[in-house]
């Protein structure tokens, strides 16, 4: 945003209009998973294998509710545009406090965990990403005084970030919905709201924007919801871009492999496990659930 430098400090974003272009009733489960979904699914897991042989979860916005494993995609840019923005209301206070927890001593209201991870334009998850957390308690009302149900937090190296709070009570005029402002390291804020599925005031509520609809699920007493953010922050390579050889070796991405192979990729040799494709990401020195070092 021009003339704001940190989502945290004085000032406000001007609210940004949604991309018209960008149907919100089009169904998310007609569009197919992207690499996002597939990264996604790698850095929860924290293993450095092909998402093919796991049980990936979805995107907040992809195959909601289905359950399923995506198949793997090979590009990124699958119509995923970045997350929309929203507008800020009247209640943001900046210099919140930092901590990953809303829940103070004595608080009514069902707890909610919101996690997710923060992409950019090529698919890669960020780290450092600053995120502002603020809502109503469990009555509907926002507290003005002090920074009770707010906070902030930055994503981990994985691009990562985890907020416990409690679920929100309905505002006169709204539907149910967290604020939050997110800043990658030096880029504009992106100021949005987050929803809940199922609620009846999702229909009447005119800023409602279905395609920033959290997955959510009942565990126990408690609810447990997911959402990924994309920010409008250029990677490299981009989606376009043609994927790049590692330096030196006998390794190459789209080369079919068997169990038994060997390739040297880094000055070092290497023997197949188990066969497969090869993609970027899967080099040997970073697969070891493919390759083996000899």
């Amino acid at each position: 945003m021009d003339g704001e430098t940190n989502v945290n400090g004085h000032g406000t974003e001007p609210a940004g209009p949604a991309d018209e272009s960008m149907d919100p009733a089009a169904p998310a489960a007609h569009r197919g998973p992207s690499r996002k979904t597939v990264l996604r699914a790698a850095l929860a897991a924290g293993v450095s294998v092909p998402v093919a042989m796991m049980g990936v979860p979805a995107l907040a916005r992809t195959n909601a509710g289905t359950g399923q494993a995506p198949e793997v995609t090979p590009s990124c840019d699958d119509g995923d545009d970045p997350t929309p923005p929203q507008m800020e209301g009247p209640y943001f206070k900046p210099n919140s406090p930092r901590r990953s927890s809303l829940i103070e001593s004595g608080m009514q209201g069902t707890r909610l965990t919101v996690s997710g991870y923060v992409f950019g334009l090529a698919c890669k998850p960020i780290s450092q990403v600053l995120l502002d957390f603020w809502q109503a308690d469990a009555r509907g009302a926002y507290d003005n005084v002090g920074y009770r149900l707010r906070g902030h937090q930055f994503t981990d190296a994985n691009g990562a970030f985890k907020l416990t709070t409690i679920f929100p009570g309905l505002y006169p005029g709204r539907t149910r919905h967290l604020h939050v402002k997110v800043q990658a390291p030096g880029r504009p804020i992106l100021t949005t709201q987050l929803y809940f599925p199922n609620e009846p005031r999702n229909n009447t509520d005119p800023i409602f924007d279905a395609r920033l609809l959290m997955n959510v699920r009942d565990v126990g007493n408690t609810k447990e919801a997911v959402f990924d953010f994309v920010l409008n922050v250029p990677q490299s390579p981009s989606p376009t871009d043609p994927p790049t050889q590692p330096p030196g070796g006998t390794w190459a991405v789209g080369t079919g492999y068997s169990a038994g192979d060997r390739v040297t990729h880094g000055g070092r040799a290497y023997v197949c496990l188990q066969a497969h494709t090869a993609q970027p990401g899967w080099e040997p020195s970073s697969a070891p659930s493919l390759w083996r070092a000899v």
